[in-house]
């Protein structure tokens, strides 16, 4: 029987030591996707293994449970939003302009992370009862940064006093929506609904914007 060459011996090496080196990644997209799309009790780690092309038994090696797998996503979501916002905030922009930049950083998230809308929509459906407290730390930063820019309006004279939770449901609403419901809009067109699927995230995203402005500064 022929042995392997030295060239194929260190291009097995290579290969293998790829796969351990990016198999926490793996994992992580995988079960981004399994949670996305049966939530947290639905999820299973025998799927998300296969899906990563690893043994079980890393998920336990890169995060330690099931549990600490999925709030290391829902804290990377959060965390990624919550830096651009902190970003947006403290810039020398106007409000107005924060203001649409808060509502770009959204949509670049979402977008960014197709997983993020399924699975934060089941999270407000089930009272967010799997939301660590580092979770929620970061959901209440980014609202906070939003009440910053509004009070910045305010100060200036642009904006109107307006309960913030308003503001902010108005513009992640429609958001998550859009991209969370793009199979749904594809089978409403083909149901006979015209435009259901043919509208685009640019438009979405200004609309969005328009009318937070419009809300803010007293014009509807």
């Amino acid at each position: 029987m022929t042995k392997p060459s030295r060239r194929v011996k260190r291009a097995g090496r290579r290969k293998q030591g790829t796969l351990e080196g990016g198999s926490r990644e793996r994992l992580f997209a995988a079960a981004a996707a399994e949670f996305a799309a049966r939530g947290f009790a639905g999820a299973n780690v025998d799927r998300i293994a296969r899906a990563a092309h690893v043994n079980k038994a890393m998920i336990y090696y890169h995060f330690n449970s099931k549990a600490a797998l999925y709030q290391e996503i829902l804290g990377e979501m959060f965390h990624a939003v919550g830096e651009r916002i902190r970003a947006v905030a403290a810039s020398d922009a106007t409000p107005q302009e924060k203001l649409t930049q808060f509502v770009a950083a959204i949509a670049e998230a979402a977008e960014a992370r197709p997983h993020f809308p399924p699975i934060w929509f089941r999270e407000i459906a089930e009272g967010g009862v799997h939301l660590g407290a580092g979770t929620m730390a970061e959901v209440a930063g980014i609202v906070q940064k939003l009440v910053a820019i509004l009070q910045e309006g305010i100060r200036h004279h642009g904006f109107r006093k307006i309960n913030p939770l308003l503001v902010h449901g108005s513009i992640v609403g429609p958001l998550l929506l859009f991209f969370a419901s793009a199979g749904v809009r594809e089978r409403l067109q083909r149901a006979g609904l015209t435009g259901a699927a043919q509208f685009t995230r640019d438009e979405v995203v200004a609309h969005v914007q328009r009318v937070t402005l419009a809300l803010v500064e007293g014009r509807m």
